[in-house]
């Protein structure tokens, strides 16, 4: 049995009184402010922790886990809560690290595109702090996320297909141990052979390995020009088709988003849209004016090929816009679907050859459940993302819905895909990792042993010991 697991009252009252006289007014325990450091959006439990702090300095951090580690405390990070698969609960209780205040750039150097921030910096305070410079961060994954949770949660979004994801555009790391000691995990070079690559390690960890507290990022230039498009498609399997071809010919589309039909009606109710009611293609373009305007009219060609109709492309910034905040008031949008329900987001990636066929079946089997099925997807990498949407007073709807999930994730798993692309472990996903991974998960299970002999960090995510 590990410390986390046999909290003391004496521990914990200990801890508090100690971490009082390091925080002052920014210690909190009131019930309300504890249970929004626990919330999940998700049907997985508010699990709050025994109190929340507020650091402003990595020697702060490493204080706290000093003082936590002493005590056999847990310490779980908080970004902005937007994790979607219980991140951030608090199973065992302990300290919420919220990291809102530790927000500032530290650092740009625009002439090696990178830079380096603290954990609590949201993605669009960051790219606003980076546009005078003529540059920006490129990871999107539709919530304004801090950059710290979308490091420990390995995020991904909609410019993943041409930039990458968190893993492709972090170059190193400052992290707290659970012992207390700060390590740094990489340099500003853009390359290295020098020993583990730990920053990897500690990035998609959630927060069980390490507390990020500085992450140096690497930028991109703001495009010179920018357009967007829109296809529709007869059908899924046709909208894929022709965005593989796209790839395979080597036409560098920043974003590829997939909107199933009923996605597409809910678009266009709730954000004043005259999108036709059939699968769709919203699609961006960065480069000069000439390559954007070449890029668009290739891909347009290819599209015809496979049934692709109502193609249209834009360079105003304004129609831009307004198409994209559609695309991310998606999950809001699917609400009057099923009015009184409430949605319970889940995602799968599969190789892109077999994203048509998994996202067809998952249809199938949700209108078989009486589920309405809206679906998103990051066609360009094969991730989707699936909105169940589920009436919360209905224990028997609740239940079919987690069946439905667990056959999603099999399913997926069966193709040689991924449980989850972007949206982490946590507590939701545990249950297939194994299946997914198998013996790899006793290495996890190892390395978490190693550096966190007592289970102290961000403890019953991933995986239980």
């Amino acid at each position: 049995m590990t410390a986390s697991d046999t909290i003391t009252a004496s521990g914990l009252d200990a801890a508090i009184a100690d971490l009082k006289n390091l925080y002052g007014d920014r210690i909190q325990t009131g019930r309300s402010i504890r249970e929004q450091h626990a919330h999940t959006t998700t049907p997985i439990p508010n699990q709050p922790p025994d109190a929340v702090v507020f650091p402003q300095t990595t020697e702060e951090v490493a204080e706290t886990v000093r003082i936590c580690a002493r005590n056999a405390i847990p310490v779980i990070p908080f970004g902005t809560g937007t994790s979607l698969e219980g991140q951030v609960n608090a199973p065992n209780g302990g300290i919420s690290l919220d990291f809102s205040r530790m927000n500032r750039v530290l650092s740009i150097n625009s002439e090696d595109l990178d830079c380096v921030v603290e954990p609590g910096i949201t993605r669009e305070d960051l790219n606003h702090a980076l546009r005078d410079q003529g540059l920006f961060f490129p990871v999107d994954p539709g919530a304004n996320a801090s950059i710290g949770g979308m490091a420990a949660t390995r995020a991904s979004g909609t410019n993943a297909v041409r930039y990458g994801t968190m893993k492709d555009n972090i170059l190193g790391l400052t992290a707290v141990l659970a012992d207390g000691r700060i390590v740094k995990t990489g340099t500003r070079a853009r390359k290295t052979s020098a020993g583990y690559d730990i920053t990897r390690l500690l990035i998609g960890a959630e927060g069980t390995l390490g507390i990020i507290t500085g992450i140096t990022l690497r930028l991109h230039g703001i495009p010179e020009k920018i357009s967007a498009a829109t296809c529709s498609f007869p059908d899924v399997h046709s909208a894929c088709r022709s965005v593989t071809t796209a790839i395979q010919m080597g036409l560098p589309i920043a974003r590829i988003e997939l909107l199933n039909a009923l996605q597409v009606q809910a678009c266009n109710a709730y954000s004043k849209l005259d999108l036709p009611p059939t699968p769709l293609l919203l699609l961006e373009f960065h480069g000069t004016e000439a390559s954007v305007a070449e890029q668009a009219e290739t891909f347009g060609e290819v599209a015809s090929e496979f049934g692709g109709s109502a193609f249209a492309w834009t360079s105003s910034t304004e129609e831009r816009n307004r198409l994209w905040k559609a695309r991310h008031d998606a999950y809001f949008s699917v609400l009057p679907l099923r009015p009184g329900a409430r949605p319970i987001a889940t995602d799968v990636c599969v190789p892109v050859s077999r994203l048509a066929d998994c996202v067809t079946e998952a249809e199938r089997e949700a209108d078989k459940l009486g589920f309405p099925a809206p679906i998103v997807g990051h066609v360009g990498d094969g991730n989707f993302h699936f909105s169940l949407l589920v009436m919360p007073d209905d224990p028997a709807e609740y239940a079919r819905a987690r069946d439905f999930i667990g056959w999603l994730n099999d399913l997926a798993i069966s193709m040689e895909g991924t449980c989850t692309g972007e949206h982490g472990i946590g507590q939701g996903k545990q249950p297939y990792l194994r299946r997914e991974l198998g013996d790899t998960v006793d290495m996890m299970i190892a390395i978490k042993k190693a550096l966190d002999p007592q289970n102290i960090l961000n403890p019953g995510k991933i995986f239980s010991l």
